[in-house]
């Protein structure tokens, strides 16, 4: 993988930069959206962003693991588990970005 990981801190930054909203306003707005798309999530529905794609819930049963070291079966309690799924759009824009080669890069850079 390359560069480096996105972080709140790199989205508050964006939204100085391309809206210009002061620092501390533009980490409460971070802030509440992520707020309120965990909370939602918390709630078992769904949450969809267009051109992004969408975040859900999927209930999984109990089943028997095995511990890998040991050989021991263990039983792996039922839990909800979050997805995504990306949108068309999306997985247009990461394959667009593969099929792109280092000369290409450093041009659109320029």
């Amino acid at each position: 993988m390359k560069g480096k990981t996105l972080t709140r801190a790199d989205l508050a930054e964006a939204l100085v930069n391309k809206v210009g909203l002061p620092r501390n306003q533009s980490q409460d707005v971070v802030e509440m959206v992520l707020g309120e798309i965990s909370t939602a999530l918390a709630r078992g529905e769904g949450v969809k962003l267009s051109s992004f794609g969408s975040f859900g819930i999927r209930q999984k049963g109990q089943r028997v693991g095995r511990n890998p070291k040991t050989g021991k079966e263990v039983p792996i309690t039922p839990r909800r588990v979050l997805v995504f799924r990306p949108s068309n759009i999306m997985k247009e824009r990461i394959n667009e970005g593969l099929s792109e080669t280092p000369e290409k890069s450093v041009k659109a850079a320029e």
